[in-house]
């Protein structure tokens, strides 16, 4: 998975939305061309005062109505996040710090002053194009610049990397690898070849590639907080470590590792919404095991572990988890009792 940035595209500034002007008569739009499933919130910030609102999820390739009527005065920004399962996200740009909230549908007024569970999260204001029906529209990308059907394509590609075909590479190219990994999944779910054209495919296949599988690591997530994990891959010839992969409480997740690995190794570790590590008896709570392998704290993927520190690396403790070479695991993560 390419550790990638994303953008809010800003291609025509439309009559309004400038700060200090009256407010704009149009719908606004938000159109996603990224490869991720992904969950948007907008702000608002006139004369001095701020409000967020969210969460708006976005599939690939789908455009989704976020205001109507008249658009607010002052400036409209926008976040967006990825799903946990697909790891650390790619980094979104923004110099505004504005509060969100984890439930859905949430809205706060005075959003630069965060209160109890809230996080701060980074805003980019949006300057939308004037749409064909009328509506102001604000696109979501990626470096990759794909249009409607190239992101659909790859972000289909992208959740059957992540449930474990080899649908590689990402690109939105609809090529034999591609058809012949969506074929394998739609047969396994038992549905056939239309399903993949249907409005609701990506819920089907978000909730594919969280079950547990027969083939492959599988984590599951039976602790009430986020759990960030790591993947360790033996091809025989080198490890390769990679992370990090967020799975939500509840939830279930599959690691990406194409091809045939031998054996398969796995550290994680529980953390609180603002991201620090939690503690149990000043213990962290982790899932680990004593095959070092090197990390970092942001987006990695490593495949040489010597001497980890020497190069700005923490040296971490990996378990062996007996998936690999075509068997399947499922590691649970619980509360020690």
């Amino acid at each position: 998975m390419a550790g990638r940035g994303f953008a809010i595209a800003a291609l025509v500034l439309a009559a309004g939305i400038v700060a200090g002007a009256s407010s704009a008569r149009a719908d606004l739009k938000l159109c996603n061309r990224m490869s991720y499933v992904v969950d948007a919130a907008l702000g608002v910030d006139a004369a001095g005062a701020t409000a967020t609102r969210g969460w708006f999820r976005l599939d690939p390739a789908q455009c989704r109505t976020v205001l109507q009527g008249d658009l607010p005065a002052g400036r409209v920004l926008l976040h967006a996040r990825t799903l946990p399962l697909y790891g650390v996200p790619p980094a979104q740009s923004g110099a505004d710090q504005f509060c969100v909230a984890p439930q859905d549908n949430f809205t706060i007024a005075a959003a630069r002053s965060c209160r109890d569970g809230q996080t701060r999260a980074a805003f980019t204001e949006i300057r939308p194009s004037q749409g064909d029906d009328g509506a102001l529209v604000a696109y979501l990308a990626e470096d990759s610049e794909y249009d409607d059907e190239q992101a659909r394509r790859a972000g289909i590609q992208r959740l059957l990397v992540t449930g474990g075909y080899d649908a590689a590479p990402i690109d939105g190219v609809d090529g034999p690898r591609t058809q012949a990994a969506l074929a394998a999944f739609l047969k396994a779910q038992g549905l056939g070849p239309e399903a993949a054209a249907a409005p609701d495919f990506f819920a089907v296949m978000l909730k594919a590639v969280q079950a547990p599988s027969a083939s492959g690591l599988t984590w599951c997530n039976d602790t009430p907080y986020k759990v960030m994990a790591a993947v360790g891959i033996d091809d025989g010839r080198t490890v390769t470590s990679r992370g990090w992969y967020g799975i939500a409480a509840g939830a279930c997740l599959h690691p990406d590792s194409l091809g045939q690995p031998k054996q398969l190794y796995s550290f994680a570790e529980a953390v609180d919404g603002s991201g620090r590590v939690v503690l149990r008896n000043n213990r962290p709570l982790n899932w680990g095991g004593p095959r070092m392998l090197c990390t970092r704290e942001a987006r990695f993927e490593i495949s040489e572990h010597g001497d980890c520190a020497a190069r700005g690396l923490a040296s971490t403790g990996f378990a062996a988890t007996g998936a690999g070479a075509g068997a399947g695991k499922t590691l649970r993560f619980s509360l020690p009792q």
